[in-house]
């Protein structure tokens, strides 16, 4: 099949390589510096957990012509970077759309393509379950055996035969969801949480992983983020994840000790400019809902405290 990665980062590239690998034509939409390393190159990835490298020859382009029609986009990106490209895939003939991503206005942005699109289109909603950084040479991968779970938001994925196709010779395993808004929101819960020790210790793991104060508030945020959604009528996704995160704070924090001593976590890059934009979306929840978050808020402040700090 034919298809597009719209996106070449770290993510991007991986899904670009399962899907070169499972024999369907991928092209990749990259600019600057990475689209010439592409060009000279091809798709380089360090495999982390099986110590290997793989080099897959890729087409790269540059722009998005609204002509050029594929089979399949999977635009990944970081949450405060999608606006910018929906006018681009409204204008391109091409149906069948997956968002991939940190993401909090799904519906939003599927009513945005279906009202500014001539090509009547069909949208999914996906995140990918792997995580890596880039190196100046290669493409540096952890992930969990190449999986993703996506779904639509008013029903069943209406081009879910072209994705099985696209996906059925690639070592790839997707994983469809019944409301995959609820699953989005409930992530960016543990995605800012999660993230706000390691960027208040400028990323030094050692001293997260020593940090009891900050891990107890970190999990108990977790709790108050959940109980922001339940107030504001959304589904706990997975609930099990939720009742895990509420029932078993302390072993929770025992994980994140030991997740951030060993140097897997040092492969995970946060983005500062998403987590902030992300975080503004929880502010705006969190003051619809009109709940108390206590441990939430001692975070929040801390991180502007010390973004003042950097300033002065």
């Amino acid at each position: 099949m034919k298809v597009l990665i719209y996106g070449a980062g770290v993510l991007g590239s991986y899904l670009a390589h399962a899907l070169i690998q499972g024999g369907n034509e991928v092209s990749v939409l990259a600019r600057g510096s990475r689209a010439d390393q592409l060009e000279k190159d091809g798709l380089v990835i360090r495999h982390y957990f099986q110590l290997k490298t793989t080099k897959d020859p890729i087409r790269v382009i540059r722009t998005l012509d609204a002509e050029e029609v594929y089979d399949l986009i999977f635009v990944v990106m970081k949450y405060n970077d999608f606006p910018s490209v929906l006018p681009i895939l409204a204008a391109n003939r091409s149906r069948h759309i997956v968002m991939i991503g940190n993401n909090t206005d799904a519906w939003e942005m599927q009513q945005f393509l279906e009202k500014h699109s001539e090509t009547p289109k069909q949208v999914a909603f996906g995140f990918q379950l792997s995580a890596g950084r880039r190196d100046p040479e290669r493409m540096v991968a952890v992930r969990t055996g190449g999986q993703m779970v996506l779904g639509g938001l008013d029903g069943p994925i209406p081009f879910k035969t072209e994705l099985e196709r696209a996906f059925a010779s690639a070592r790839y395993k997707l994983t469809y969801l019944d409301d995959m808004d609820a699953w989005l929101k409930n992530h960016v819960i543990l995605i800012l949480a999660m993230n706000y020790a390691p960027v208040l210790h400028d990323y030094q793991m050692n001293k997260v992983a020593r940090d009891d104060k900050l891990l107890r508030e970190v999990v108990a945020a977790m709790g108050e983020g959940f109980h922001v959604l339940e107030t504001l009528g959304y589904p706990l996704v997975p609930a099990s994840q939720a009742a895990f995160i509420r029932n078993h704070p302390t072993l929770l924090r025992m994980f994140f000790k030991l997740y951030h001593i060993l140097p897997i976590s040092r492969f995970v890059d946060g983005n500062f400019s998403e987590l902030a934009a992300l975080a503004n979306v929880f502010e705006k929840w969190k003051k619809e809902a009109g709940v108390l978050t206590p441990n939430w808020d001692k975070l929040q402040k801390r991180l502007q405290v010390k973004n003042l700090s950097k300033l002065s």
